[in-house]
């Protein structure tokens, strides 16, 4: 790959028919754009648990992917209800699903963890009452 591409994206907040579709579109992005299928797979489930908090907790977000030939980046703006304690949340197991979400299948404690942990940079801030931001950074070489 030798060029910038860079697509926008929106999800919104409740709506788990839709849910994952972004990041199955991301995915087949990056495979068309000739990128290693082990950093396909990191990008893949990073975009794919921050698309689920979307779906889970927020309003709605955009979703930004930034491909250039040394980096992928992914930017996460949603409007929600914010997290009070991000140290808490990067706690694998804690959850604050509710038993209907759980009943779906979702719920583990294991989305933001699990970005952290196919990123090579992850960073989170967030204000309660407003929303959450996450930069998702993934380096192709």
């Amino acid at each position: 790959m030798n060029k910038s591409f860079t697509q926008t994206f929106t999800v919104s907040g409740n709506n788990f028919s839709d849910a994952g579709k972004i990041s199955t579109e991301i995915k087949m992005i990056l495979k068309q754009l000739g990128i290693n299928s082990d950093i396909v797979r990191r990008v893949a489930i990073a975009s794919y648990e921050s698309e689920m908090n979307v779906v889970m907790y927020a309003c709605k977000a955009k979703i930004v992917l930034d491909v250039d030939p040394e980096v992928i980046k992914i930017i996460v703006e949603d409007e929600g209800p914010g997290i009070p304690d991000i140290e808490l949340t990067m706690k694998e197991g804690y959850s604050t699903a509710t038993p209907e979400m759980r009943e779906l299948g979702f719920g583990a404690g294991m989305g933001l963890p699990n970005i952290k942990k196919n990123s090579d940079e992850f960073t989170i801030k967030s204000d309660v009452g407003k929303g959450t931001r996450l930069e998702i950074i993934v380096y192709i070489n």
